[in-house]
């Protein structure tokens, strides 16, 4: 082979590269892609520098107003501003690379795309500091009910968003959506449960029967201290911290107690004293435990609550002193405290009185023996040896 011919080959050679490199990939040239990505990459590197910028500038706008509301705006928005050199590495590197035909029609759809995703991005997040609007109205709607509003508000921005870009790639939402309807009768008939779980959620919300921190009692159930109310189902915390989820129907079927929204906690108790027990003792510890609970500051007085100390009845050992009243009051452990203090003074108030408390006994009484009955048994007693006289 002749030089000239290994000449020719190589130049050969060199125009197929050239010609691969201009063509590059889709008609687009190898060079102008790997500028293209070094511009994007570029974004990319000084994307948290960017989104810095453009927060500490936003930080010092909202500091110069005397609402806490921007401060918190700008701050749920830092994340969604880290998205934002994405899209102009993006816009630019398309741009230097001049896409024609379909190429072009993807490049923009795919640009839109990215902005709708920054946009409800950034809705979603701003839900939360936009959350004081409906702070307004707790006293119609409870905490709970505006916390399900907020959550229904995310879901619905990320619906549109995740619509708007499928109509933005030719997708159309509603006869997709039209299609799914006979798919939704089906799920929607094997998903009974869920759905009566969810709207007794909203009927205990819209009832207001209780909030998140509140000590509640289901019968056969749980009781404990409610932590969530979700669309599902309830998580309730033991006292021994264990967490219970609660269907939300069964909370709705079920008898619930209440007993953080109690003004009062009541004490109800009998107290048997002596039969032994004069009328005058008597009246003096009614009077004692009467004038205790009235001028004590841990009980609530009359006619804010019923107080009761009276003589309730002749039991089979006892004569009882009903008890009944209700404290200030409805910590479980404050309510102890004076329930044992109350215990202390009601003894004492007894004891000074110089009676006693009574307790269940059975009296037998032994009448005579009548003429001609049988003498009763006299067990043997130990046997005795009287020793001879002189020993």
């Amino acid at each position: 082979m002749s030089w000239e011919h290994i000449v020719e080959n190589f130049r050969q050679f060199w125009l197929v590269v050239v010609d691969v490199w201009q063509d590059g990939v889709w008609g687009v040239d190898i060079g102008r892609i790997l500028v293209a990505l070094f511009i994007f990459f570029l974004f990319l590197v000084f994307r948290h520098l960017i989104s810095r910028m453009i927060i500490r500038r936003l930080a010092a706008v909202a500091k110069k107003t005397r609402f806490r509301f921007d401060d918190e705006v700008v701050d749920v928005l830092e994340k969604p501003f880290t998205f934002i050199p994405v899209i102009l590495g993006f816009f630019f590197a398309t741009e230097y690379l001049a896409f024609s035909g379909s190429l072009a029609d993807i490049a923009h759809r795919l640009l839109r795309s990215l902005i709708v995703w920054f946009l409800f991005w950034s809705l979603v997040r701003l839900v939360h500091p936009l959350s004081f609007l409906f702070r307004q109205v707790e006293e119609i709607f409870s905490p709970t009910m505006v916390e399900w509003l907020l959550k229904s508000i995310r879901i619905a921005f990320i619906f549109i968003g995740a619509g708007t870009i499928l109509e933005i790639w030719g997708i159309q939402v509603l006869p997709l959506l039209a299609g799914l309807g006979l798919f939704g009768v089906a799920v929607a008939l094997g998903a009974q449960d869920l759905f009566k779980n969810l709207i007794s959620g909203i009927l205990i919300i819209a009832e207001r029967r209780f909030s998140p921190g509140d000590w509640i009692a289901v019968d056969g159930v749980v009781e404990g201290t409610v932590e969530a109310i979700g669309f599902r189902s309830t998580l309730v915390r033991r006292f021994d911290k264990a967490p219970v989820f609660v269907p939300n129907a069964n909370l709705s079927d079920n008898v619930v107690t209440n007993f953080s929204a109690m003004t009062h906690r009541r004490i109800y108790w009998t107290v048997g004293v002596l039969y032994s027990t004069r009328v005058e003792q008597l009246r003096r510890i009614r009077d004692g435990i009467e004038r205790h609970i009235l001028e004590s500051g841990d009980f609530a007085k009359p006619p804010e609550v019923p107080a009761f100390v009276r003589i309730d009845r002749f039991n089979d050992s006892s004569i009882d002193i009903m008890l009944y009243c209700f404290t200030r009051t409805t910590v479980w452990g404050e309510w102890l405290e004076i329930k044992e203090r109350l215990a202390y003074r009601v003894k004492e108030i007894v004891e000074e009185a110089g009676s006693g408390f009574a307790f269940p006994s059975r009296s037998l009484y032994l009448e005579s023996v009548p003429p001609g009955a049988p003498e009763p048994f006299q067990a043997p007693g130990p046997a005795r040896i009287d020793a001879p006289e002189g020993i």
